[in-house]
């Protein structure tokens, strides 16, 4: 018997259902987590959409644009993987220019991008304000970590099989990462489950595997 696997689109309504029953007023912070190659962005993306054909405000933000420099990440050496984990963003700037004066709401004025990794340099920051319902969306790597745990009103682990993701981030980048990154990146991912305990602190896990058909993994399942 074939094994009934439900649409992209309804597990993305389902998921906005279930965040709406308990948020619906106020700022309310939404992390999109997960291994590079999770859907971590796309999915971000389509919850944001889902939230705009219901007539609600929204803001997207990924912790991609709160990189630390480059003299920082590698501190530990190019290939390290602690050093890909621990050094990696700047988890102080990010709360203070992002999720700190949202939550304020109001007048106050937030950031969502504050450093372009890729030409390793800060980005001017263009400063955004939003009604007082407000859902902002962050998707990114090591979202559950301690430094960020009590930030989140609503948390989702995004997960795939590893090959599916290594795919993707063959055909996002263009190339395979070299053995040498391959071992940082799994690496860093190893440290932050053993340290944050990610499935556990999320409040969805969802399989991303066939982007198609995502299927919601519940905790008995885990």
């Amino acid at each position: 018997m074939a094994r009934w696997a439900p649409l992209r689109r309804d597990v993305i309504a389902a998921t906005v259902d279930e965040i709406l029953g308990n948020y619906r007023r106020g700022r309310i912070a939404i992390a999109v987590d997960g291994a590079d190659g999770a859907g971590k962005t796309v999915f971000a993306d389509d919850l944001a959409r889902e939230f705009e054909r219901r007539g609600l405000a929204v803001a997207r933000a990924s912790i991609d644009d709160f990189h630390a420099p480059a003299e920082q990440r590698y501190r530990r050496g190019r290939f390290s993987a602690e050093g890909c984990y621990r050094d990696g963003y700047q988890y102080d700037v990010f709360r203070r220019v992002l999720i700190e004066p949202f939550r304020v709401g109001g007048s106050a004025a937030f950031v969502t991008a504050a450093f372009d990794y890729r030409r390793d340099t800060p980005i001017e920051p263009k400063w955004t304000t939003g009604p007082a319902d407000l859902f902002l969306i962050v998707d990114g790597v090591f979202l559950n970590r301690p430094e960020l745990r009590g930030i989140w009103n609503y948390s989702i682990w995004l997960e795939a099989d590893a090959e599916v993701r290594a795919e993707r981030m063959r055909v996002r980048d263009g190339s395979t990462p070299s053995p040498e990154l391959a071992a940082r990146y799994d690496g860093a991912q190893e440290l932050y489950e053993r340290d944050a305990k990610p499935r556990q602190a999320a409040i969805a896990i969802i399989d991303n595997t066939d982007v198609e058909h995502p299927r919601r993994v519940f905790a008995d399942a885990c």
